[in-house]
């Protein structure tokens, strides 16, 4: 069964590797696992904040701005050696790219410390193609403040302009890794779907980077979606918990949440990083994706009500608002409806244009 995996720093990796020499970086050390855990489309993140013994360290010259044109640079390459991988803006494109057999990637871009003070290039994101976008990555920036911040701190003046230029651009506002004021501010300023990428449940395990029930119903009344997240710390506080299985019941807690349709994957996979990044027990690299659809099997879904448009963007189909609390325990609103949308609908929506 296919999976969108809507959020994956796998441009980091191809720009630590092409800077070490190394070409193909997606085929020789990213594709096996892909096509093992049945990834057909991704959303590739333009991430570039500078942690330590991250690959920016040997450039303490270089701005945000330069380590995101490098990583372009390295990503235009690498994108040129890979027939098989299709760059999409659109859902037309999308459609194009699953007819020619080819795996499918949007662009994102995760933390916009990069843009400064110098909103047009909001407008280089969009030329790119960056479909969605954080306006941070935890950190305090000149836009807004995130997660790893104060929580009563939120957008930026100048935040609040950049969210209005993203829209005019069609670029999603996603709030992972946003505070609570911010995710707020941002709400206020919603035209259309908002999203997060790569988000769990605060009920579930009462982290800052996890969503309340109360942001995950506003989520879902913009149309957007809510991508669930293999990060150990994100899944459970006990480490005996942090599973597979776990995940799967974010996902039902977001079902009864929010409605099906607007639960989707935003796996966030870094095994890559080296020992330690591994995702939760089950879900360790994206070889391993399918067991999430495993799971959710054995909490009521049957592989024939998974079949059919389970996980397939569904280009054209608007969602509307659905009923909370559907009934975990009978699934029948679940399995209704969560094979018919996959939780795609709003990116779709949105994409058309």
């Amino acid at each position: 069964m296919m999976i969108f995996d809507g959020h994956a720093d796998l441009l980091y990796d191809v720009t630590k590797w092409r800077q070490a020499g190394e070409d193909h970086v997606f085929e020789r050390r990213h594709l096996p696992r892909l096509q093992a855990g049945q990834i057909g489309g991704l959303g590739l993140s333009i991430w570039t904040t500078v942690e330590q013994d991250s690959i920016w360290a040997a450039h303490p010259d270089w701005d945000g701005w330069q380590r995101t044109e490098e990583m372009m640079a390295c990503a235009r390459e690498e994108l040129a050696e890979c027939p098989w991988l299709a760059l999409v803006r659109t859902a037309a494109e999308v459609r194009k790219a699953q007819a020619e057999g080819k795996l499918f990637a949007f662009l994102s871009v995760e933390g916009m410390e990069p843009v400064g003070d110098r909103l047009e290039r909001l407008e280089q994101y969009a030329q790119w193609g960056a479909r969605m976008g954080m306006l941070t990555w935890n950190e305090e920036n000149l836009l807004a403040c995130g997660a790893g911040g104060d929580p009563d701190k939120g957008l930026t003046e100048l935040g609040r302009e950049a969210v209005r230029r993203m829209q005019r651009l069609n670029i999603l506002p996603d709030v992972s890794h946003t505070s609570d004021r911010s995710f707020w501010d941002i709400m206020d300023l919603a035209e259309g779907p908002v999203i997060a990428s790569h988000s769990n449940c605060r009920a579930l395990c009462d982290v800052r980077r996890n969503l309340t029930d109360e942001q995950l119903r506003a989520i879902r009344d913009t149309g957007g979606v809510v991508g669930v997240n293999v990060s150990h710390d994100f899944v459970h506080k006990e480490p005996r918990q942090q599973t597979a299985a776990m995940l799967a019941r974010h996902a039902a807690h977001m079902a009864e949440v929010m409605g099906p349709e607007h639960v989707a994957c935003g796996f966030d996979f870094c095994e890559y990083f080296g020992p330690g990044y591994e995702g939760c027990e089950g879900m360790e690299d994206c070889g391993q994706a399918q067991n999430f659809i495993f799971e959710l099997e054995r909490i009521g879904f049957s592989e024939a009500e998974r079949q059919g448009k389970f996980w397939k963007l569904q280009a054209g189909h608007r969602i509307g608002k659905s009923p909370a609390g559907a009934g975990i325990k009978k699934n029948r609103f679940m399995r209704k409806n969560w094979r018919e949308t996959a939780g795609f609908s709003a990116f779709c929506a949105q994409w058309q244009k």
